[in-house]
């Protein structure tokens, strides 16, 4: 009768647990900043949101917007529950009702670039006065306000035109549609060989905090927490090297808010935040 007693429990108590823990699970957008195509994005970025909500047991489906600005628009509403944006994105949306800080590239930070043809025989910025350059959207951090902010205080004039990803600033460069543009080291190494082998680099920006990966203030802290432990999981998880390297991440360590204060304090005003 023991053994029977025994057998029961050891099959139902399981049972029980599973039941318990998938009836807390939740449903998580997470909203990716559209620097490259969606389609790109996607393939990606999914098997990363696979692999974490096997590991956490919550649902994490990926989501991105069509372009920067409605991204912006989507940040702005609250749209995504979890979302990877940019540094000035996050100094905007990180309000006491809008988005905190959960995690962050580690050992990164982000430089903004400008790139042009590799044929083209320009080597300095100074050279692209009072020229057409190709950027991603008007408030793209790193690819857009910092190298625009150092040609204006150099003096360098310049006339942009917004093509709506890093991708297609990449594309139009090495078509010499444009004779240069922004963008970022990570999404350059991360565009198709035929591409970035017609570009190079003549600009660097400083340094400065990457990418804030952040969530809505009212989502459930153990959740937080859940998704939380399983990225940092991931540093010394053998299997989850493949799925950083696709997203071109070393891993992921914890951030706090105040780690963005650096691009706070660029006093950049490009957007707002609508009142509640």
């Amino acid at each position: 009768m023991k053994i029977r007693i025994f057998s029961f429990f050891s099959i139902v108590l399981p049972a029980l647990f599973i039941f318990s823990h998938n009836s807390q699970a939740d449903t998580l957008t997470f909203g990716i900043v559209p620097q490259q195509s969606a389609k790109k994005l996607a393939a990606n970025w999914s098997p990363l949101f696979q692999y974490l909500s096997e590991k956490t047991g919550d649902k994490i489906q990926f989501a991105t917007a069509k372009n920067i600005p409605t991204f912006e628009k989507r940040l702005a509403q609250k749209e995504y529950d979890i979302a990877y944006m940019n540094p000035y994105h996050f100094a905007v949306f990180n309000q006491p009702d809008g988005y905190q800080a959960l995690a962050k590239q580690s050992d990164k930070a982000i430089r903004g670039i400008i790139v042009v043809h590799k044929d083209s025989g320009i080597t300095s910025i100074e050279q692209l006065h009072e020229q057409k350059l190709a950027f991603p959207a008007p408030a793209a951090f790193a690819a857009t306000i910092i190298p625009r902010a150092e040609m204006q205080k150099k003096g360098i004039n310049v006339l942009p035109k917004f093509v709506s990803s890093h991708d297609s600033v990449y594309l139009n460069v090495s078509k010499k549609f444009f004779v240069a543009g922004g963008g970022v080291i990570r999404t350059l190494s991360n565009t198709p060989i035929e591409v970035s082998d017609q570009l190079k680099v003549i600009w660097k920006s400083q340094p400065y905090t990457p990418h804030a990966i952040a969530a809505r203030h009212d989502l459930n802290p153990e959740t937080l927490e859940r998704l939380k432990k399983a990225m940092l999981a991931m540093n010394d998880d053998p299997e989850a090297k493949a799925l950083l390297d696709k997203i071109k991440f070393n891993g992921f360590t914890h951030a706090s808010n105040s780690d963005w204060d650096d691009v706070r304090a660029l006093d950049i005003n490009m957007l707002s935040v609508p009142e509640s």
